[in-house]
């Protein structure tokens, strides 16, 4: 099988992802071989390739959202066959059996193994997963469509669900790439008054497209305060700034798993008032179930720019460079 491998961590200028032919992976007990169709990129295959990520295993082949089909099954796999459509997303294992497991926190579990970074990925014609952890894809959802919520859309709905957005309440999203703008989507079908802040002219024009009651370039323009906030800018400077544009009460979101430095804060400014500031760490698969569902409920239509496999390091050079809108899409097939 055909593969971009990341034999060495390196910036992405340097095109550090390698096509390799390598054998097709064989299922173990429990798992599901899948042939990849695409494979949506994001910034936390960023953060692997270029080792603001904890160094984990290189060789690696990175990519966690993936939808393809079952090529075939693993001993005692049971919820798939072949041919079925899956998902793919960044949570691939936990042990179950902890108290974080057990309490509905299994995106805290101390041995959870991720995507694309314990395990090789969806950068690839074939990949691997435990059938415990695939998706069904609901039928209305092209691939394209589909891929971009197996994180960034995963991801976003948990931001959501942290930052206590009440009934009818304002929601600022403070960058605006492929989290962004599936969040967008499901917030307005909630009812919720949207304002963006973000620092790409093609950025802003996009969430005005879709909807975004207002949108502007600086914590500092915002108009109001609003109710809650999600951060999604791997930017910690940004942290004070929005905390003071927060509502007595109110909630900030922080869902990156890469975020440069936060700044000391001024408490009676920032923090008085009850005033929340939340991390988001990864996702639990009730999570990707509730998202999938709601999201072809909606229906949530994510904006892609499609690239062939091979050109992965572009298209991570790209999303570096701030030059997509909405979310990459490498196609595999």
């Amino acid at each position: 099988m055909k593969a971009m491998v990341l034999p060495e961590i390196g910036p992405i200028e340097s095109a550090p992802l390698k096509l390799r032919d390598l054998p097709v992976p064989q299922p173990g007990f429990g798992q599901l071989l899948v042939r990849v169709r695409v494979c949506a990129i994001c910034r936390t295959d960023l953060h692997v390739v270029e080792g603001d990520l904890p160094r984990y295993r290189v060789p690696i082949i990175p990519g966690h959202q993936v939808v393809g089909v079952v090529e075939e099954i693993g001993e005692n796999c049971r919820r798939f066959r072949p041919g079925d459509r899956v998902g793919i997303a960044w949570l691939r294992y936990t042990c179950g059996g902890c108290r974080l497991c057990q309490t509905g926190r299994e995106n805290l579990c101390a041995c959870a193994r991720f995507t694309g970074y314990h395990e090789d990925g969806g950068f690839a014609e074939f990949t691997l997963v435990p059938e415990e952890f695939a998706y069904p894809i609901p039928p209305g959802f092209e691939d394209t469509d589909a891929a971009p919520l197996l994180c960034a859309g995963i991801i976003g709905y948990r931001a959501l669900r942290r930052a206590n957005v009440p009934e009818g309440g304002r929601l600022a999203l403070f960058g605006f790439g492929s989290s962004a703008h599936v969040v967008l989507q499901i917030a307005l079908h909630r009812g919720y008054e949207v304002y963006v802040v973000t620092r790409g002219e093609k950025h802003r024009q996009l969430a005005r497209e879709m909807g975004a009651f207002w949108v502007g370039e600086s914590p500092s323009q915002l108009p109001v305060r609003v109710d809650s906030a999600i951060l999604f800018a791997p930017a910690g400077e940004l942290v004070p700034a929005i905390m003071e544009r927060l509502e007595r009460g109110g909630t900030l979101a922080i869902a990156g798993i890469h975020v440069t430095p936060i700044p000391a804060m001024d408490y009676e400014r920032c923090l008085f008032y009850e005033r929340d500031l939340r991390s988001v760490t990864s996702n639990t698969r009730e999570d990707g179930q509730q998202l999938l569902a709601e999201a072809a409920q909606i229906p949530i239509r994510p904006r892609v720019t499609c690239y062939p496999l091979v050109d992965a390091n572009r298209a991570l050079q790209d999303l570096k460079a701030d030059r997509i809108s909405g979310t990459g899409v490498l196609v595999v097939e």
